[in-house]
């Protein structure tokens, strides 16, 4: 039984690998410029760029809702007094800094936020806040996903974002 199901699933697969690179070649039709080939094969751009900006002025990219990046965020607090942040990601993957600005769908980097101050910008899914960055009381840390073109990915009109509410108290003696 399983070996039938591994035969059926090559020539899948083959099928799959056929029609996919069909697709990959350079046509007659492109060699010569056709317009009407050309243009349905040229990539499209990643979303729609909104008039809609954050408060720093970068604009939304509107991605629809199946497939967007996602982002959340877990603060914890470290026994030197200073705060571990972990981002969770999904559909996003963070590009290096020598990365050339342009947007390609899902990924970028993240801005954090304390306090909705900008404290660094993220090309890997870990942070640490320092000891005594915080003063006593509660603060909101929050992770922004941007595109590397530098606008702000969104999804209905909403940035991609996500908050965590964290409390510092006074140092012990």
């Amino acid at each position: 039984m399983s070996w039938t199901r591994g035969s059926l699933a090559v020539p899948a697969v083959c099928v799959l690998l056929l029609t996919g690179s069909a697709g990959c070649g350079t046509s007659d039709a492109q060699e010569r410029g056709d317009a009407t080939t050309a243009a349905s094969v040229s990539p499209s751009p990643v979303g729609k760029v909104l008039k809609d900006t954050d408060d720093e002025g970068r604009h939304y990219r509107e991605v629809e809702k199946k497939g967007a990046p996602e982002v959340g965020v877990e603060v914890e607090p470290e026994a030197d007094g200073s705060w571990d942040v972990r981002l969770k990601v999904e559909n996003f993957r963070f590009t290096p800094t020598a990365t050339k600005a342009g947007a390609a769908h899902g990924r970028g980097a993240a801005r954090l936020y304390v306090d909705d101050q900008p404290v660094a910008d993220l090309r890997t899914p870990s942070y640490r806040i320092p000891a005594g960055y915080l003063p006593h009381g509660t603060h909101q840390v929050t992770a922004r996903l941007y595109a590397d073109d530098g606008t702000v990915w969104a999804v209905d009109g909403k940035p991609v974002e996500s908050t965590a509410y964290i409390t510092a108290s006074e140092p012990s003696s």
